[in-house]
């Protein structure tokens, strides 16, 4: 039971546990995830269920502009705290 306990402690070390840090990589991968979906959608043939991963594509805009919007937050709250 305690192993998770041990590779979340292991991966903090790895990271360096800073909040900032990972709030930063959170923005950057929504952000990435946003680019990319509307790259493959933009460049897609033929609509949804084709095979040619728009509707993929569409999902990944959501779910990208959703890690944005949650490493923002993040950011903040890390800002917030340095601060205190």
């Amino acid at each position: 039971m305690g192993g998770g306990r041990r590779r979340g402690t292991a991966l903090r070390r790895l990271t360096g546990g800073d909040r900032r840090h990972r709030a930063v990589t959170a923005l950057a991968a929504g952000v990435a995830a946003v680019v990319l979906a509307a790259v493959v959608a933009a460049t897609a043939d033929g609509g949804v269920g084709t095979g040619n991963g728009l509707g993929g594509a569409y999902v990944a805009v959501v779910v990208g502009l959703i890690s944005t919007a949650i490493g923002s937050l993040a950011l903040a709250r890390a800002r917030r705290a340095r601060s205190e």
